[in-house]
């Protein structure tokens, strides 16, 4: 025997038995030891691997799903991965109903292998004909042999993790584990992981970790649906209450906003080389501020479920100009930053109304610039593009002697020194630039370009800098 594993059957083989780390840099200080579950470590790149071959399983014996079938779901993305993975290895046809908040790789990677996406609006209730839910719920019954296997109701949602997550914790944890904490959606994770310590070590404390602005939070509490609010955090909290969330086997709930989530997710990876998604950082920041409020005896071990993978979210928080724009970085720089880096060209070049064509042409060529604004004392009436002039004076030579008014086009967007970069990355999305004024309504002193924009955030290293 030469004590190599046996060859898996299929990817769905390797679901599961997904390894433990501490966390040293993260839990530095904590008096406790903080032991992170690596749920992103499962073939399709999350927790939710788990309860897709548990949902399709049960469907193939109960004869809800037939050979060549079509497999519909609504997801945030990771459950359909988890799907989209069955339906590849035993060739099932998916079709993935999915909230347009989600990230496009996400859509990228479902359709990657090999299914359909339909995108929804992501802020409409739930009740609405064109929400995820209810699209999912119409196509399960439009489309022939379609099974929907709808996590929210399914009981293999929870029911996988109180089978193999549940007991994998608790052979991790040990005789000194004293919580368990995750981050809560559909629910199934926490409550399947729950129930089965509920039933074989009640002293171990089970804390759900929530976004603010979902109803699960408030829901616990009150056991009253409170009004949903947007959040950015993608695959937890919920517009509803899932049936398959069993409170009655959480002991406590935490909120954790976007930005905590966020920030802690970047940390796990350039602090301990744990490259996850926004709800890790939820559960990560979570469990750190219930163990700040809840104390639990020195030296126990907290084992933190961290759910996906940070690959499916590149384009949105492991984006410094995502976070810049969304306001999420702790310091950030403000136009004034990025004025006194700007060492080439005079900062304000302009020309007034009573400029001719040829004039400001010069003035454009002289700076090697290709666009001005046009001021009327302090006032911004306008503003001149080099490619405007060119195509003018093709169609008629005598513009060159005209003024400015004759071909000028709307003034430039206004900001003030002190309006943070992040707004900038905003407003260039739809303004060539920007006219900087020393206060608002003050003093024009500057023009600002995407151009500079991208000089500055290079520069300086992107927001590590700032």
């Amino acid at each position: 025997m030469s004590g190599r594993p046996r060859p898996a059957q299929s990817i769905l083989d390797l679901i599961g038995d997904t390894p433990v780390v501490p966390l040293h840099r993260v839990g530095a200080g904590v008096p406790y030891r903080l032991l992170a579950k690596l749920e992103f470590l499962n073939p399709g790149g999350s927790v939710k691997d788990r309860i897709g071959t548990a949902m399709i399983d049960a469907a193939e014996a109960n004869g809800w799903l037939k050979p060549g079938g079509t497999i519909v779901e609504a997801t945030s993305g990771n459950t359909g991965v988890g799907l989209a993975l069955v339906a590849a290895v035993r060739g099932y046809h998916a079709v993935f109903v999915i909230p347009d908040k989600m990230s496009a790789e996400k859509i990228r990677l479902l359709r990657a292998f090999g299914a359909r996406v339909v995108v929804t609006p992501s802020q409409l209730p739930p009740e609405h004909p064109m929400s995820h839910y209810s699209v999912a719920r119409r196509l399960a019954k439009e489309i022939p042999g379609a099974y929907y296997p709808n996590q929210y109701e399914n009981p293999e949602n929870p029911g996988a993790h109180y089978r193999t997550t549940g007991p994998e914790i608790d052979h991790a944890g040990g005789t000194s584990l004293a919580a368990v904490v995750a981050s809560v959606g559909t629910g199934g994770t926490l409550s399947g992981i729950g129930r089965y310590f509920k039933e074989h070590r009640p002293s171990v404390k089970v804390v759900a970790v929530d976004p603010k602005g979902s109803v699960l939070g408030p829901f616990f509490r009150t056991h009253e649906l409170q009004r949903w609010t947007p959040y950015q955090v993608e695959g937890i909290g919920e517009d509803i209450v899932p049936k398959s969330i069993h409170f009655e086997v959480m002991d406590e709930f935490v909120e954790v906003d976007d930005k905590e989530s966020f920030l802690m997710a970047r940390r796990l990876a350039r602090e301990e080389g744990l490259f996850v998604g926004g709800s890790s950082g939820s559960a990560v920041a979570g469990a750190l501020k219930w163990l700040s409020e809840r104390p639990i005896p020195e030296g126990s071990t907290v084992v933190i479920v961290l759910p996906d993978s940070g690959d499916r979210y590149l384009s949105k928080f492991y984006s410094d100009e995502w976070m810049l724009e969304k306001r999420f970085l702790e310091e950030q720089a403000v136009v004034l930053d990025l004025l006194r880096q700007k060492t080439f060209t005079p900062a304000l070049v302009s020309v007034s109304p009573t400029t001719t064509v040829s004039d400001a042409l010069a003035t454009l060529r002289q700076h090697g610039v290709s666009q001005v604004p046009v001021l009327a004392g302090l006032e911004n009436v306008g503003s001149l593009q080099e490619e405007d002039i060119l195509r003018s004076a093709l169609e008629d030579e005598d513009v060159l002697g005209r003024t400015v008014p004759r071909i000028m086009g709307p003034p430039f967007g206004e900001v003030a020194r002190e309006t943070p970069v992040g707004e900038l990355l905003h407003l260039l999305k739809e303004e060539r630039a920007l006219l900087v004024r020393a206060r608002p309504g003050g003093e024009p002193v500057a023009v600002l370009t995407r151009h500079d924009l991208l000089n500055y955030l290079s520069s300086r290293g992107g927001s590590r800098a700032i």
